[in-house]
């Protein structure tokens, strides 16, 4: 069960939110604490410890940004979901590396779907600190299917969702790119808007006609070969001295 900190300075928001959460079950949360305001977050975070964090952004004082800024710093930080009546912040909200940003009145469908990207991300965090295999989890013709990054060969955007390739299969994941990135780390290369390839994946960077049926397809530009299948990636211009800095110093 998440343990989930609400910082909102108005009593009837963190009310709603305290409703909401009883009604979470997937995964389900339970409230650890109530703040209304950055400070009095800080002083209960002293002594208290929280899987989650729902932020409001306007507030007294030191507004939510300010706050999910410092709460980056803590050794143990908690997962940071924006809620807010105010969706000018959410380009600042994901560069703090929240989970998700929400806007007000908050649906439970989009308040549970918030968690538990929050719970993967903290399952994610839990394995590389313990050394364990980390895994994405992924809804395969409705069978949960849980499958070890280590396999993963790249994940790309298309249309409204993520497309997960391995040696053998493609799965669907509804996980936004940017997320992934953040979760995944340095495993991953970003080679272009809509692309994170595996770096330990990656065997060529070339110029070539790219294949396939996005904006790229048909024109020729630069592209990574991937392993093991035959595939090449287009890299957008803005990446390739990226891509090309990264395959040097790695020695691929």
């Amino acid at each position: 069960m998440l343990r989930v900190l609400i910082v909102d300075d108005e009593e009837l928001a963190r009310l709603r939110l305290r409703s909401l959460l009883a009604e979470c079950q997937a995964p389900a949360a339970e409230v650890a604490g109530e703040a209304a305001g950055a400070v009095q977050a800080l002083s209960w975070l002293a002594g208290n410890r929280c899987d989650v964090v729902l932020l409001d952004v306007q507030m007294p004082g030191a507004d939510g940004t300010q706050l999910a800024a410092q709460l980056r710093t803590m050794e143990q930080a908690p997962a940071v979901v924006f809620v807010t009546a105010h969706a000018e912040h959410a380009v600042t909200a994901f560069e703090l590396e929240a989970v998700d940003y929400l806007t007000k009145p908050v649906r439970r469908e989009r308040l549970q779907a918030a968690l538990a990207r929050a719970a993967e991300r903290l399952k994610l965090r839990g394995a590389a600190t313990a050394g364990e295999e980390p895994v994405l989890v992924v809804n395969d013709r409705g069978r949960v299917t849980r499958v070890p990054v280590s396999e993963v060969l790249y994940l790309k955007a298309e249309l409204k969702y993520v497309t997960l390739r391995t040696l053998h299969r493609t799965y669907v994941l509804d996980d936004s790119l940017s997320d992934l990135e953040e979760r995944l780390g340095r495993r991953f290369l970003r080679i272009h808007r809509n692309a994170l390839v595996a770096r330990r994946a990656v065997r060529a960077l070339e110029r070539r006609l790219v294949a396939g049926d996005d904006e790229d397809a048909g024109k020729e530009g630069w592209a990574v070969r991937v392993d093991g299948i035959d595939e090449w990636l287009a890299v957008s211009r803005r990446q390739v001295a990226a891509v090309r800095e990264a395959l040097t110093s790695e020695g691929l």
